[in-house]
């Protein structure tokens, strides 16, 4: 479940909470924001799980991941299974505490966290199937919101992809030369030489939109230096990962932790100096 590794629960808590935030205009109540939270975790580690349980051929010859416990064959894949669909029953109780329009949107969800470890057999973007399924808790946290799914969230669903793919792709070139060996599809292989240049074009368009989504929702100065901060960051990335080392790329990956929690906080700050001026 790697819950002893939080960096894709906060990669997934992050927008989560830019979600709950805009549909709530920054007062989000208590009760989602605990259930989300707790969403969060429980759904990230379901994710781990059923993408170990994908990959359990293969990560034995991935260095980085022979060590996991169904290669190392200290679980059984049929434990793995279990596991994972026990998980999705605690999902599901969470989910049964809000509306029945996020009740009816968590399946999109569901069907899209348990795609994703397989698409890398079959197309080199299995990035995209993460990042749809990463950005779905923003239509979810409308619904639990407000009930209505207004078009600027698509925005910020968009945000939250393009995001996704290129913080991944990071992850990715970690792996890139294993996963040629075994097979295994992604788009750092399929970005080859243009890698970073097109994950640099990608967090343009990430912060365009998010531009474009605090238009859409009347947002001011502490939402922009949120931004700007996160520009600032994925330059960094880019110094990081320029030599395309294992750890470079790695530290560039991890370091969009931050990025969504300056985000977050301009956004959170933006909401409250609205509050307190009113």
């Amino acid at each position: 479940m790697r819950l002893d590794r939080p960096i894709g629960t906060y990669l997934l808590l992050w927008p989560t909470y830019w979600g709950l935030w805009f549909a709530a205009q920054g007062i989000p109540s208590i009760s989602n924001l605990i259930i989300f939270t707790l969403g969060v975790i429980v759904m990230r580690a379901a994710g781990c799980v059923i993408n170990d349980y994908a990959d359990r051929k293969v990560d034995g010859s991935v260095r980085r991941t022979a060590h996991r416990p169904l290669p190392q064959g200290e679980i059984t894949a049929q434990q793995a299974l279990t596991l994972f669909f026990a998980l999705l029953i605690v999902a599901l109780g969470l989910v049964l505490m809000l509306n029945k329009m996020t009740l009816l949107l968590s399946i999109g969800g569901l069907l899209l966290a348990a795609s994703y470890p397989f698409l890398k057999r079959f197309t080199h973007v299995p990035q995209l199937g993460l990042g749809a399924a990463w950005a779905w808790a923003i239509p979810m946290a409308f619904a639990a919101e407000r009930q209505t799914l207004p078009p600027a969230l698509w925005l910020l669903f968009s945000a939250v992809i393009l995001w996704t793919i290129a913080f991944d792709t990071y992850y990715a070139m970690v792996d890139r030369e294993d996963d040629v060996k075994v097979g295994i599809k992604s788009t750092a292989i399929l970005f080859g030489r243009y890698d970073l240049a097109i994950i640099v074009g990608l967090q343009i368009a990430t912060l365009v939109l998010l531009s474009l989504v605090g238009m859409a929702f009347d947002r001011g100065l502490y939402y922009a230096l949120g931004i700007i901060a996160a520009a600032i960051s994925f330059l960094r990335q880019y110094l990081q990962a320029r030599d395309r080392t294992e750890e470079g790329c790695f530290n560039a990956f991890l370091n969009n932790h931050r990025v969504g929690m300056m985000i977050f906080v301009g956004l959170a700050v933006d909401y409250q100096m609205t509050t307190t001026l009113l």
